[in-house]
């Protein structure tokens, strides 16, 4: 599941939504049983969500459940570990018990139901201060946490925060969520919705930030929304021409005896290759 830039929220209650969805061009489906979903149909929803599932298994289908606090979480994950869901997105992950808690419970049903492929992946949702104080932790807590992902809303509430349009606000918590992702030894992070669908110039310098922090993806809530994604992380062909040129003439200079060189009057050295190389993994010009 690497590489995968846009995770796309499904409506766990809106029938027409979720039949819509396999038809969509997003990497990741969420479908998604917490915030879009009011409490008396809650349980509709899973029912829902479980046809939509089978219906598009030849998706990469991941739910999100409500919090391990909430009233909801049982019944969530019971109703959703089941074939053709790759993932659990957890809702306000904020300790590592809780992560451990989740990956027992998986484990249980996987083994109860006889799953063929028990495989089922973890993706924390980090949206307080204490979750963001405990990301190590909650990242490195199981094998199944897949990478974390981040909610803006949640978070600037938690800590009183406004949230603006430059994300000025935002911007040591979504450090902090890369570095403890790679600390962790975790894939990348998704970074959190962009509320305003209108504002697509707004939408592309944000994507275009959290790529620059480290960010691998980013969760949308609109269709017109995923190709603006694909189109931040996907490398241009300058890009690509620039990092192929890189490669090698470094591999030129390695079979000359010297490990360092000089391209267009700046220093080259493997760190320096190795981002080009991940350019071209990207780009599919390289195999991972």
């Amino acid at each position: 599941m690497n590489g995968y830039r846009t995770w796309m929220f499904v409506p766990g209650s809106d029938e027409k939504k979720l039949q819509k969805a396999g038809s969509l061009s997003a990497d990741v489906l969420i479908f998604d049983l917490e915030d879009a979903v009011s409490p008396n149909e809650k349980e509709m929803a899973r029912s829902r969500v479980r046809k939509a599932i089978a219906l598009h298994k030849q998706k990469v289908n991941f739910v999100r459940v409500n919090s391990c606090h909430s009233p909801y979480f049982y019944e969530d994950l019971t109703s959703m570990v089941t074939a053709g869901v790759s993932g659990i997105v957890l809702s306000k992950a904020e300790t590592s018990e809780q992560i451990l808690f989740l990956d027992r419970m998986i484990s249980e049903l996987e083994a109860k139901r006889n799953m063929d492929t028990p495989d089922i992946k973890i993706v924390p949702l980090i949206e307080s201060a204490l979750g963001l104080h405990q990301a190590f932790e909650i990242a490195s807590a199981s094998p199944r946490v897949l990478r974390m992902a981040f909610g803006s809303v949640d978070f600037a509430l938690d800590i009183q925060a406004d949230l603006t349009k430059d994300g000025l606000e935002l911007l040591y918590a979504r450090s902090q969520i890369v570095i403890a992702s790679k600390a962790a030894r975790i894939e990348a992070p998704i970074d959190t919705v962009y509320v305003d669908i209108r504002d697509s110039e707004g939408f592309l310098k944000e994507t275009t930030l959290i790529k620059q922090l480290g960010f691998q993806g980013k969760l949308v809530i609109h269709p017109d929304q995923i190709e603006l994604v694909n189109q931040v992380f996907v490398p241009t062909q300058e890009e690509i021409e620039d990092a192929e040129r890189l490669v090698k003439a470094f591999e030129h200079s390695l079979e000359n005896g010297s490990g360092v060189l000089q391209l267009d009057g700046k220093m080259v050295d493997l760190p320096v290759v190795d981002r080009a190389r991940r350019i071209l993994r990207l780009a599919g010009v390289l195999s991972s």
